[in-house]
């Protein structure tokens, strides 16, 4: 019976398995070629994911920093705006609310001076009145620095107040 099927296989023709093409010019099957590309591939994903996340950080501290600049300039606004309404209810009194540059504020203006450096810490605060033909003319601005060795922020407004 062994003799019958060694007969019996010698008369199959065996299957041909062809040959890869790169396995004829002496170089490694493909198979060998490919070892280590999906660790490169996730390694390289990887540092993608990572600039990326850096980038995504950095817009983060800028927005951050862009609103808080938006913030105290809304601040600034706000308090001359409430400075700008007291006036107007006292325009007798008009040229008391001149205020210079590093100068103690009188009286009349102190507690809103205190008030603005609540909100604007470290706010310099200058308000010139200059009177003109039946109006006054007042330049409020304020300055200040967001953090220090930071660039100084200006903020001003000019309103003219009728006698």
């Amino acid at each position: 019976m062994k003799a019958a099927m060694k007969a019996a296989m010698q008369a199959t023709p065996r299957a041909v398995v062809p040959r890869r093409a790169g396995s004829q010019r002496g170089l490694a099957p493909r198979s060998a070629a490919q070892r280590g590309v999906a660790l490169l591939e996730a390694m390289l994903a990887t540092v993608i994911l990572g600039i990326g996340l850096l980038g995504t950080v950095g817009l983060q501290a800028r927005a951050y920093s862009a609103l808080s600049d938006a913030s105290m300039r809304a601040e600034a606004t706000m308090a001359v705006e409430k400075l700008l309404g007291v006036m107007s209810n006292d325009v007798a009194n008009i040229p008391n609310y001149a205020l210079v540059d590093g100068a103690t504020p009188n009286a009349t203006l102190a507690p809103w001076v205190a008030e603005t450096r609540g909100y604007i810490p470290g706010a310099r605060i200058v308000v010139a009145v200059t009177p003109e033909l039946r109006r006054f003319r007042v330049d409020a601005t304020i300055r200040w620095t967001r953090k220090a060795g930071g660039v100084e922020n200006r903020h001003q407004i000019t309103s003219y107040l009728s006698n």
